[in-house]
């Protein structure tokens, strides 16, 4: 199992939307870094719902239900999540750059990629500060 962070403005569409629809297709990637993870994301991996913009912060827990598949034009793909848990607390972007254990966090240094890979450990470190 492999572990990623996903971002979204949560204005256009944020935890709640994911939780109210249960499952979504995540579209609309339009690097190639971000669409080469999605290509490596595998059903049953876990990604992190991190809300951009003012809020900034982790603050639920998705599943990834299909693999890639065509979104538009080659190269872009997208694949389908579900909602699984909310970060019992929101883990705040000031919180984790303060954290040793999340330096090489791959989104503190590509801030731009919409999606990132996370670490087993990163992970542990996240799902502890929630």
């Amino acid at each position: 199992m492999a572990y990623w962070l996903l971002k979204t403005e949560p204005d256009s569409y944020g935890w709640d939307d994911l939780v109210r629809e249960g499952d979504t297709e995540w579209t609309g990637v339009r690097n190639h870094a971000a669409a080469a993870h999605l290509r490596a994301m595998a059903v049953g991996d876990l990604a992190l719902i991190y809300h951009s913009g003012a809020r900034k912060a982790a603050v639920g827990v998705a599943e990834v239900i299909r693999a890639a598949q065509p979104d538009g034009a080659a190269p872009w793909v997208s694949v389908r999540i579900a909602a699984r848990a909310p970060l019992e607390r929101p883990v705040a972007l000031a919180a984790m750059k303060a954290t040793p254990g999340l330096a090489e966090l791959a989104m503190l240094r590509q801030s731009r990629l919409s999606v990132s890979p996370v670490r087993h450990t990163e992970w542990d470190v996240i799902l502890a500060m929630a």
